[in-house]
């Protein structure tokens, strides 16, 4: 089984109310091949809510308390993220996830690049909050960009 960014499935949970959808994605939830999952919503967050990032670090650094995730207005979230990305943990132990694939660029999905922290759009190399969390705890993650249906199918 394997563990999806809800955005990626259509769901419209994504800070700004909208979607990532990306039909492969979509196609294996509805086979019952994938779950999904938003940390941002097990964190305790509402759709739409402000844009957030990482500010001086990336995941990592937010999970050693080195960095903390800040929204546009300058509130720091770093509390949810963490809370996000630890149930979003529990779930992927308990359905034994192969493999996970979270939405790139987000400060809790990011999996090779998330935004610079400043809200100007720049990206830099580095983990979102639940990326880190899960690839410190052995999971296999992905973005959608890196995801490919036949490595999927040899998985499974």
């Amino acid at each position: 089984m394997i563990l999806v960014s809800s955005c990626l499935a259509g769901l419209e949970v994504r800070y700004d109310g909208k979607h990532s959808l990306y039909d492969e994605i979509k196609r294996l939830v509805a086979e019952n091949k994938a779950i999904t999952v938003c940390p941002e919503l097990s964190g305790g967050f509402s759709v739409p809510r402000e844009p957030a990032e990482i500010m001086g670090g990336d995941g990592y650094d937010v999970l050693d308390g080195k960095a903390k995730v800040l929204d546009k207005s300058g509130k720091d979230v770093t509390a949810m993220y963490i809370k996000g990305a630890q149930a979003t943990l529990k779930i992927a132990r308990e359905i034994q996830a192969s493999l996970v694939v979270l939405k790139e660029n987000s400060p809790s999905c990011g999996s090779s690049m998330i935004y610079n922290g400043q809200f100007t759009g720049n990206k830099i190399v580095g983990d979102g909050v639940t990326s880190a969390l899960l690839k410190r705890n052995g999971f296999r993650v992905i973005s959608e960009e890196q995801f490919d249906e036949k490595m999927f199918d040899s998985i499974i």
